[in-house]
């Protein structure tokens, strides 16, 4: 499908923001954690801060290009001319995220059976692998109300994500935030595996041993410290490298 490039027409770091989500939708269709359409991952536009990028409804995630997403103000309204619709689901998550969190450049939602086998369990993620210590001391729950189309969930959703990095919506899903869509995509790639590890570990049939509380809560620190300080700056250049390799076009 052509879409003409919008290179020449928005700054040089929107451009960037495009390419970046561009590549990170690329990636979950890569990883196989996309839902057909019925997913979504935003970025906001740098100096703008009431405006984010989104994916164009109706395309699957590894056609996105950078000049595909669609601009979208708070309301929900493009502020390009576009033949694609946006998700309404998806606008209610992300404006949402968006606006509590100022700090937050990209926020990622995703439905992969591991994380909604999880998401369907009363203890929700346990501290079972080093993935989910990684995560277990800033990890949100919010309930399900079913697809997320009513603004009144809007307060109770900001409220449950609090400060955190990632949440798991109850019978639902996945949903991370990052600084950076690398740190987003690196942080729902750590929820991802922790769920699918948990599943696979319950499948064995046998008796579980969990990591204990003393342990989760110096894991944060022991994340910094394994990344040598550059956090998801240490994997997405690589991540990007072999989207090229597998599966290029995304910067267009």
């Amino acid at each position: 499908m052509m879409i003409p490039s919008l290179k020449d027409q928005v700054s040089a770091t929107e451009w960037q923001a495009r390419v970046d989500l561009a590549a990170a939708y690329r990636l979950v269709a890569l990883f196989g954690w996309d839902d057909l359409v019925y997913t979504h991952l935003s970025m906001r536009v740098p100096g703008e801060a009431d405006h984010f990028l989104i994916n164009p409804y109706g395309l699957f995630f590894e056609e996105i290009t950078a000049s595909s997403l669609i601009k979208v103000d708070h309301a929900g309204r493009p502020l390009q001319e576009t033949r694609f619709p946006v998700n309404p689901a998806g606008f209610v998550i992300h404006s949402t995220v968006h606006a509590a969190r100022p700090e937050v450049a990209c926020v990622m939602h995703t439905h992969t059976p591991h994380g909604v086998a999880v998401a369907a369990q009363a203890e929700g993620l346990l501290p079972l692998s080093q993935q989910s210590g990684f995560i277990l001391n800033a990890l949100a729950y919010h309930d399900y109300e079913g697809v997320a189309l009513r603004d009144a969930e809007r307060p109770r959703l900001a409220a449950d994500l609090g400060g955190a990095m990632w949440m798991i919506l109850r019978n639902h899903g996945l949903l991370t935030v990052g600084r950076t869509v690398g740190e987003a995509f690196q942080n729902m790639y750590l929820l991802e595996m922790a769920c699918r590890i948990q599943i696979l570990a319950q499948s064995g049939g046998a008796a579980l041993t969990r990591v204990g509380q003393p342990i989760i809560a110096d894991m944060l620190a022991q994340a910094r410290e394994v990344s040598v300080g550059q956090g998801a700056d240490l994997v997405w250049p690589g991540l990007r490298r072999r989207l090229d390799r597998q599966l290029p076009g995304y910067d267009t």
